[in-house]
């Protein structure tokens, strides 16, 4: 089996110093994807560059304290691909991807860090551009040279109304817009998986992973699950089950691990 972790920390050094490393330690992922860091590679350096054994690849935000994204993994990868080419969000460290590619497999595991739109109207432009930009990236990996795909990551998409405790309140809210939602519906469209939700279709508060510091959110699970296994659809057919640790808190987000049937080696 190939067990695949993610979770976006909202801080690396901030997740670390809540017993990050000692759960990887315990659930011994052979990959884990990680996502705003807020840290530099000399803040990484010595401590936080490797993790529960495995060997760290980043893409780092120009920006201190921003954004990045990591993957983790056990297996020495074949190529590390950081940025898809857009100025803007390259700058922003927003994707990682590492190739694991054999004479019998060419697969690629990707972190990815989509913007969030809550903020500002401007943010929410900035999603809507990074949205437009992405989705013919992905197009073009999934139909480039038999090659298949896991991206893991916070996409701040709460796809349909059971991802989210209060949709009815949240209709006109980033991350729950009609256009994300539509993109989200056309990217699965286009061949791409939902992993979590192939799993299982109807599970709704156990599947959040996402939760608002305003309030009871956590206490009470008033949550979004708006983070993501998507797969090509030979992988998506191997996962075999996945769950989402609440047991403890490490940032906002709680982590999401699929257990896969296929080996690196």
């Amino acid at each position: 089996m190939f067990k695949l972790s993610s979770l976006n920390l909202n801080g690396i050094r901030s997740a670390a110093r809540k017993g990050l490393e000692t759960w990887v330690e315990q659930e011994q992922p052979n990959c884990m994807c990680v996502q705003e860091l807020k840290a530099q590679a000399a803040d990484m350096q010595g401590s936080l560059d490797t993790l529960a054994g495995m060997q760290g690849y980043f893409h780092f935000a120009e920006q201190k304290g921003y954004s990045g994204v990591g993957v983790y993994t056990r297996h020495e990868p074949s190529e590390v691909l950081t940025g898809t080419g857009h100025p803007e969000f390259d700058a922003e460290g927003r994707y990682v991807e590492l190739r694991f590619d054999t004479p019998a497999r060419k697969l690629s595991i990707i972190s990815c860090y989509f913007p969030s739109g809550s903020s500002s109207e401007e943010r929410q432009l900035a999603k809507f551009r990074f949205l437009e930009h992405i989705y013919p990236h992905l197009l073009q990996l999934k139909h480039n040279g038999n090659r298949e795909l896991l991206l893991c990551g916070d996409v701040n998409i709460a796809h349909q109304e059971i991802d989210l405790k209060n949709w009815k309140g949240n209709l006109k809210n980033s991350g729950f817009l009609p256009e994300e939602r539509q993109w989200m519906t056309q990217l699965l469209a286009s061949g791409w998986f939902d992993v979590y939700r192939h799993l299982y279709p109807n599970h709704g508060e156990q599947a959040y992973t996402w939760w608002s510091n305003r309030g009871q959110a956590w206490a009470n699970n008033v949550g979004w699950r708006i983070d993501y296994h998507l797969a090509t659809p030979a992988l998506a057919q191997k996962a075999q089950r996945a769950s989402v640790y609440k047991d403890q808190r490490f940032s906002d987000h709680a982590p999401l691990t699929v257990a896969y049937d296929f080996t690196l080696v």
